[in-house]
């Protein structure tokens, strides 16, 4: 049971002191297994560094301020050319899992061009399988601090410079930090050197300050996948997993029930990342 205040307008403008309490049932529902299993693959990087994370929650009621984890799942993954397969156990923090040969380390698995991985997750004795091979990425050649603004003009202008495989039909996911993403394709700059710009507000940014920029190459499906879950969730709603409003599909199955189906998407991106520094213009 919730409370929501309603203040009308009219009673606020002429009884200030007035305000009436309604008491709205709000349905609870069934909790879904949330698998949000983004690994990159920072190819840039001598020797090249990958982050194998696998976080798992549950989706909780729409009013609810915490997200609760799950912390008694079996999770593996499996290289479906030879059938090898790769243990992950929980690391110190609630509910990620990590390659279990060493879980202090990142990871020390490196996945393999044109190679199908499928993730298992066991939780509460059902299966949840999903599979994705290496995207391709490409390198950020600079970052900017143009002069450049928008509506208000305080905004600082991020401007990346990158160049695009023009052989490929490619989408892209940028991280600017403080859950700020964007998504893109090629549609209009294939095979060519793009720079594309990103607006920060002003009044959210202490200068001078660092910030690094991510670049990860995604499939079309993901691609798909992520615009609806911004524009259901928000770009600042604390992560594109964070909350789920809506029963949005990803690529993850139930194997063994599937009206129990889960929320999440399992995907591997080559990424590269640069780190610009901000400061104060005249």
């Amino acid at each position: 049971m919730k409370k929501i205040y309603l203040f009308p307008i009219l009673a606020i403008l002429f009884f200030t002191s007035c305000e009436k309490v309604i008491d709205i049932d709000v349905p609870s529902i069934e909790p879904k297994l949330i698998i949000d299993a983004s690994f990159e693959v920072l190819f840039d990087e001598n020797p090249v560094v990958t982050n194998t994370i696998v976080k798992l929650s549950l989706s909780a009621d729409y009013f609810e301020e915490t997200i609760p984890t799950v912390s008694n799942a079996t999770v593996f993954l499996t290289n479906l050319s030879n059938d090898k397969t790769i243990n992950f156990s929980e690391s110190s923090i609630l509910g990620n899992y990590k390659p279990s040969f060493d879980p202090n380390l990142t990871s020390e698995f490196l996945p393999e061009d044109n190679i199908e991985y499928e993730l298992t997750v066991i939780y509460n004795n059902e299966t949840y399988k999903g599979k994705a091979t290496k995207v391709k990425g490409t390198k950020i050649n600079s970052i900017i601090q143009g002069d450049d603004t928008l509506f208000s003009g305080d905004e600082i202008e991020l401007e990346v410079i990158f160049t695009d495989d023009g052989s490929l039909e490619n989408y892209y996911l940028f991280d600017f930090n403080n859950q700020q993403f964007v998504s893109i394709e090629d549609r209009y700059f294939n095979g060519s050197v793009y720079p594309f710009s990103f607006y920060l507000d002003r009044e959210e940014v202490t200068l001078p300050s660092t910030r690094t920029v991510r670049l990860y190459g995604i499939t079309k499906e993901y691609f798909t996948y992520f615009r609806i879950l911004q524009n259901q969730s928000g770009q600042n709603s604390g992560g594109p997993f964070q909350a789920v409003p809506s029963s949005l599909l990803g690529n993850m199955i139930n194997t063994t029930n599937e009206d129990n189906f889960p929320l999440g998407y399992f995907h591997i991106s080559e990424t590269d990342t640069l780190t610009i520094e901000l400061v104060e213009k005249n």
